[in-house]
């Protein structure tokens, strides 16, 4: 995963410039025609669609032979690397993947990650019975992996020989996830790392620098699989984009098949749009078609890294947040653990899920969560036990989450004095959430106050005191979703106080539902 190290983050304005902006948003049907060209102007047309601002909830299958070895993220690219700068000790060393590898299978000059595609066989892979249970966990829409930066494809290519159907497990995994989700009503999308892999995958084509190996080339540098390892690239081609017109025009033909072979609802890229204009010729391409699939509408959804969308995309944020309401819809992107499947790691709680959720969506996000697969493509039982926990939360609380918009403030509390992270800043770094931290969505004419843990003490919201500002509005009713309990309140000149109900829910998230006059 790329490791950006700029945040931009809204001001707290943001939430008057959010309500501003939500009244220019169209939410009636608009009728589109295919005419979104490589122009960066023709992207301010375009309109976010309501099943995505709805949704707010996505699971992702960040899986692929990269899991076989079971050491974690970005091994086809780790396992080359035998010279790696640590700047903590000022030396040079062989990565822990690449000291594994030679371990286990040998050297990479000899057996490399093209030996290591066929292991992954996805024995035990069930797409049905997984996508079941996402729904039960309460996702909306569900995300497979395409194309990692290892070159390798999960659809039944025509131009690539490196896939999933013709090697490994000899299956159509994008399809077959296709179809499972629409079986259970779940919208579907794609991601594509594809843009990174071709400077991404050049330690391959190295060799040991010392040893008794030191000068014989990895099998990355073979005439006979430059399709899988990419040709060499220029010496100064090594940012995260390559500079090579050929690569970008590969890069274009291969997700284009992509897109017209499932025309998924969803597609998301690692990293900004790549490649200027090659890259919005992709994504005029995306949004045209689908306005064709759909009759004039247009409810696709493109996801980037661009730090601003403009209203032309959605903004997606790794393994971070934003610290305030934005003003267009957005995205994070993150893993329950590793982003491929490492023996013993350590993974999130169905809590910090939840209330990473929460937090989110209060400030007009959505959250695509990562759920680790095993090699052969099941799931572990402590993995299960998280998406128990959630899916016991969602089916009474989902009520606060989909379909849901941000209140005029996303939340009080004591966690309003830490800032949240941004890109790759970790969305755990500010937890844990103490009890009396709140956050807010609403929907009709109801708000939507979670408490991050079960109340200790009377719950006291400031927002909604009689003196203050955001309360504009008489309180008719306040409940606590998942009890039966009457609530004793009072809506006083500096808060709003809610008695603490005798016994809480059987969750740690608790949600009160405030309704107004």
């Amino acid at each position: 995963m790329k490791k950006v190290r700029v945040f931009l983050v809204l001001p707290v304005i943001a939430a008057v410039l959010f309500s501003c902006r939500n009244k220019e948003q169209k939410t009636e049907q608009v009728t589109f025609s295919p005419t979104f060209t490589s122009d960066i102007e023709s992207f301010r047309d375009y309109r976010y669609p309501d099943w995505f601002r709805d949704a707010k909830f996505g699971i992702w299958s960040h899986w692929g032979p990269q899991a076989v070895p079971r050491q974690g993220d970005w091994y086809a690219r780790k396992m080359y690397e035998s010279d790696v700068y640590n700047r903590r000790t000022d030396e040079r060393s062989p990565s822990r993947e690449y000291l594994y590898h030679v371990e286990h299978y040998g050297h990479p000059s000899v057996f490399g990650y093209k030996d290591i595609i066929p292991l992954w066989k996805a024995e035990k892979w069930d797409p049905e019975k997984l996508m079941a249970l996402y729904k039960k966990v309460g996702a909306k829409y569900f995300v497979s992996m395409g194309t990692h930066h290892d070159n390798f494809f999960l659809w039944d290519s025509k131009i690539h020989r490196w896939n999933s159907v013709k090697m490994g497990p000899g299956k159509d995994v994008v399809g077959l996830w296709q179809k499972a989700a629409k079986k259970e009503g779940l919208r579907f999308g794609v991601s594509e790392h594809l843009g990174a892999s071709y400077t991404w995958f050049q330690s391959s084509h190295r060799s040991d620098p010392s040893g008794p190996m030191k000068g014989v080339p990895y099998d990355g540098a073979n005439p006979e699989y430059q399709d899988l390892y990419h040709p060499a690239t220029a010496p100064d081609d090594t940012q995260w984009y390559t500079k090579d017109p050929l690569n970008q025009q590969n890069w274009l033909s291969c997700i284009t098949e992509l897109l017209d072979m499932y025309q998924p609802d969803l597609l998301y890229t690692d990293g900004e749009l790549p490649f200027g204009e090659v890259g919005r010729t992709m994504l005029a391409h995306f949004y045209n078609e689908d306005i064709k699939k759909n009759y004039g509408q247009l409810e696709a959804v493109y996801t980037c890294k661009h730090l601003i969308s403009e209203g032309r995309w959605v903004r997606d944020i790794e393994r971070g947040a934003m610290d305030s309401i934005s003003v267009d819809p957005w995205q994070t992107d993150t893993s329950i653990g590793d982003w491929y499947y490492r023996t013993g790691q350590k993974y999130m709680t169905g809590t910090e899920v939840i209330q990473m959720l929460v937090d989110i969506v209060s400030k007009n996000g959505n959250l695509l969560l990562n759920v680790v697969q095993t090699p052969e493509g099941d799931l572990e039982q402590d993995v299960l036990d998280i998406l128990e926990e959630i899916a016991a939360w969602t089916p009474v609380n989902g009520e606060g989450i989909y379909g849901t918009r941000p209140w005029k403030v996303f939340g009080e509390g004591p966690s309003m004095q830490k800032q949240e992270k941004g890109v790759f800043g970790g969305v755990r770094d500010v937890r844990p959430y103490e009890w009396n931290d709140i956050r807010f969505t609403t929907k009709g004419n109801a708000l939507y106050a979670f408490c991050m843990g079960p109340p200790e003490n009377d719950v006291r919201i400031t927002s909604l005191g009689k003196n203050s500002q955001l309360a504009d509005k008489k309180i008719r009713s306040v409940t606590l979703l998942g009890s039966d309990e009457k609530m004793k309140w009072k809506q006083g000149d500096d808060a709003l106080a809610i008695n603490k109900p005798s016994e809480f829910p059987d969750w740690q998230v608790v949600t009160f539902k405030i309704e107004f006059r």
